[in-house]
């Protein structure tokens, strides 16, 4: 089993660095992909209501808990708080519903997945204009919501809070109000979207930086195409500074992209089904970068963001929305 390294969150909870994302994924191909995580030593698992998955991940977690395989104190989940319930009120419900489905009594980490929201029906659809776009609930408050994010730690039901897709001026908005300061803010961090300016302001303020989609996202073109948008996505795997130094320490372009991501004290998600890839992205602290590696990897930065929210179609109509749409032809 692979080793594992952990990054101390401000509160002293330890996170591990590398934990499975699960986006995108069936509940047959999500469970045998958190089998073969957790065989391989990963306890760190993220998840989300959005991405359907948790009733699914719930069923492996308890198998593993009921067989004594692993401790509960040995894991780290997370998950988050959805864009079409983010209001003050859905908090609290919310987080039960996720907690019933995932089988446990409290989540590791609890995050508001966008700084946006959205309305959806009854039936749960997104709530549609006479244009067909998808309708912003401009109700949003941050301040207001992380109040009853706050709740949850000390109800035990979170023992860690966070956010997901802020960027500067939102994560500075509600440190001005914050009683528990946000353990991490997950963001797309990747050598195309290095984001420094927000991570340098993150980590002056505690707050941890978790990159997910950190070797790109070559799933998300089908998401997109679904969605109608056609995009030109970039393949961080075949880029060719990337390939030449995986080749010098004998490893994969993967392991590469993520050891230069750890090495910085971010925390990263990559999602895999396959059992190789996956023991293959957690086998990545046994290496590391020359600072001349880093240089070149550096210089990639390109401000390309991969998941900029566009198949919400009409979100960028809410004041909070803040994501450029490069690809969108």
């Amino acid at each position: 089993m692979a080793s594992v390294e952990f990054k101390t969150l401000n509160n002293g909870e330890k996170m591990p660095f590398i934990g499975i994302g699960t986006w995108q994924a069936s509940d047959e191909e999500i469970e045998t992909a958190i089998d073969a995580a957790l065989e391989a030593g990963y306890r760190h698992i993220d998840t989300a209501p959005v991405y359907g998955n948790e009733q699914a991940i719930g069923r492996v977690l308890k198998r593993w808990l009921d067989a004594g395989k692993v401790k509960r104190e040995e894991l780290f989940i997370v998950t988050k708080l959805p864009p079409v319930a983010n209001g003050p009120s859905d908090v609290e419900p919310t987080i039960k519903k996720s907690l019933a489905d995932l089988q446990l009594s409290y989540v590791d980490l609890y995050l508001i997945h966008t700084p946006f929201s959205l309305y959806t029906n009854e039936d749960g659809s997104f709530k549609l204009d006479e244009e067909g776009l998808m309708t912003p609930d401009l109700r949003t408050n941050h301040a207001a919501t992380w109040v009853e994010m706050e709740k949850l730690v000390a109800e035990g039901l979170a023992k860690s809070i966070g956010i997901s897709n802020f960027d500067k001026e939102q994560v500075g908005r509600l440190l001005k109000t914050a009683k528990i300061r946000p353990a991490t803010n997950q963001i797309e961090h990747h050598v195309y979207l290095q984001q420094r300016e927000l991570v340098d302001f993150c980590n002056a303020e505690g707050i941890a930086i978790t990159a997910y989609s950190p070797l790109g996202s070559r799933g998300i073109a089908a998401f997109n195409a679904a969605a109608g948008l056609v995009r030109d996505l970039p393949d961080l795997i075949e880029i060719p500074v990337v390939k030449e130094i995986a080749a010098a320490h004998g490893k994969s372009p993967a392991q590469v992209l993520l050891r230069w991501i750890i090495d910085t004290g971010v925390i990263a998600i990559p999602k895999s089904t396959n059992a190789g890839r996956l023991r293959e992205n957690l086998n990545v602290f046994d290496f590391k970068l020359t600072d001349a590696e880093v240089a070149k990897l550096l210089a990639l930065d390109q401000d390309l963001r991969v998941c900029d929210f566009a198949f919400f179609h009409g979100v960028e109509r809410h004041p909070e929305f803040r994501f450029k749409n490069q690809y969108t032809k």
